[in-house]
């Protein structure tokens, strides 16, 4: 059976941009887990399933009732630890970030021991042959401020690039975080910029991690666009429009990179 784990902050992650594809997973028949920093239940951004906001700007009432069935989930409710000893990611044949701009999210983002487990794990995606003829079955998924996560991770040997340094991704666009930004700011401050008013923009932050422009996709239409990269099982989209089309692939992919196995060994 294929496993998929999902990275989270213990609050602040987008509703959409983790029930939606908790659902495709499990609809798939993957084995889902969990992780938090501590094992801690995690919670998505309030403020896009209830009130004002979520009438305007948040999630739909059929996300709103997928959220709640993950919720209520055995694995959600006792996620995994991501800083216990012996934690590891290689057993898994996803590892899925998802995004949201709530401060707390900033958890995830800025964790040592999240990019330790990004660092060890993103090389065994890469779609090259491994020597012992076998193609490694890894792939990572990430989207708006998931990709961060990846864009922060930064190896320590010396030239400190990210593990996102040559890779082809996509993000939330500027445009789209400086319209959200600016359209609420009158009543909402600066609730739409994750690290404060005045700082960068997520795609700023990402640009520079990927080292060439070229790297960086950026589509400002409204229709779903999701980016896989040609050396890496890498996924990537940029805000929760694209999320029904970025499941659909992701799930195709890990089917794809599991045919013909019997199952996957080993548990965190």
């Amino acid at each position: 059976m294929a496993k998929v784990i999902i990275l989270m902050a213990d609050y602040g992650h987008d509703p959409t941009e983790t029930a939606v594809p908790y659902a495709a997973f499990k609809d798939a028949g993957f084995d889902v887990r969990f992780a938090t920093e501590s094992g801690k239940a995690p919670g998505c951004d309030s403020r896009m399933l209830q009130g004002i906001t979520q009438k305007i700007l948040g999630a739909t009432q059929s996300t709103i009732q997928l959220y709640n069935a993950m919720a209520s989930s055995a694995e959600f409710k006792k996620p995994l630890s991501w800083t216990a000893s012996g934690f590891s990611l290689a057993p898994y044949n996803l590892v899925f970030l998802p995004g949201g701009h709530e401060k707390s999210v900033r958890q995830i983002i800025d964790s040592a021991a999240v990019h330790t487990l990004l660092l060890d794990y993103f090389p065994s995606t890469a779609k090259s042959t491994a020597s012992d003829g076998k193609k490694a079955a890894a792939a990572v998924g990430a989207i708006c401020h998931g990709v961060m996560v990846l864009s922060e991770a930064r190896r320590r040997d010396g030239d400190g690039r990210s593990v996102l340094h040559g890779v082809t991704t996509t993000t939330l666009p500027a445009r789209f975080e400086q319209m959200a930004f600016w359209g609420t700011r009158a009543f909402l401050g600066d609730y739409y910029k994750t690290y404060g008013a005045g700082s960068d923009d997520v795609e700023d932050s990402v640009r520079k991690a990927v080292g060439d422009p070229s790297h960086l996709k950026i589509s400002l239409s409204p229709s779903p666009f999701v980016v896989e990269d040609e050396n890496f099982n890498y996924i990537s989209a940029r805000f929760p429009g694209d999320v029904p089309l970025m499941a659909e692939r992701m799930v195709k992919l890990v089917q794809d990179l599991t045919a013909g196995e019997s199952g996957t060994s080993g548990s965190a």
